[in-house]
């Protein structure tokens, strides 16, 4: 990977990991990278795409992973969410600034619904903070591409899942605010369109 992949900065290090879309980036160029609106810890806050950088605390992020299972032992899933993904990877994604932890991850603010923005949500609370990793739903592009569906989603053929749109003007400045839309299958065979697809780097 070129130095522009590494997005943690050094107190960070390998606990971060950063998400990127495979529309603007790739492993070897991420392009813009998951971070927080303006590095501001607080409920509410837009989260959103920006360019990589190491020095940037904005971008820190450290993955929680386990099977979706864990997360519906804990009560955080519905049993339907666990009956279709059981077996697959989730995440919660917290928000620590030089690596301390705030205790907000990337979120919904209510039940995913279409166009919903992504911004920080209090931690293990409820669904709307666990991402699935869905990797059957894209088995041409896994496991370096793969659509990422929010556990609050509640119909399975198309589920809510991270989605680029294009610049618009979140707290009165142009950004890349990450939203949810219903999967966009362009095929029978589960092509996907690259806004749907995200691909994820580790700090370093």
């Amino acid at each position: 990977m070129s130095a522009s992949a590494n997005a943690a900065t050094p107190e960070c290090g390998s606990l971060c990991g950063s998400v990127f879309s495979r529309e603007l980036g790739s492993y070897t160029q991420p392009g813009p990278v998951e971070a927080v609106l303006g590095g501001v810890a607080r409920v509410g806050q837009p989260v959103i795409l920006k360019p990589a950088s190491g020095s940037d605390p904005s971008q820190d992020i450290i993955p929680h992973g386990s099977p979706v299972s864990t997360f519906y032992e804990a009560g955080m899933v519905s049993a339907d969410v666990n009956s279709h993904y059981g077996d697959l990877l989730a995440v919660q994604q917290e928000y620590a600034p030089d690596g301390i932890g705030t205790d907000l991850c990337v979120g919904l603010a209510k039940v995913a619904y279409q166009d919903e923005g992504l911004t920080l949500q209090p931690c293990n609370v409820s669904a709307r903070t666990v991402w699935i990793i869905d990797t059957p739903d894209s088995p041409a592009t896994a496991p370096l591409y793969f659509p990422i569906v929010n556990a609050s989603t509640r119909k399975f053929e198309r589920p809510f899942a991270m989605d680029l749109r294009r610049d618009e003007v979140v707290n009165d400045r142009k950004t890349l605010q990450i939203h949810v839309r219903r999967l966009k299958f362009l095929t029978d065979d589960k092509t996907l369109p690259n806004s749907q697809l995200w691909g994820f780097i580790q700090g370093s």
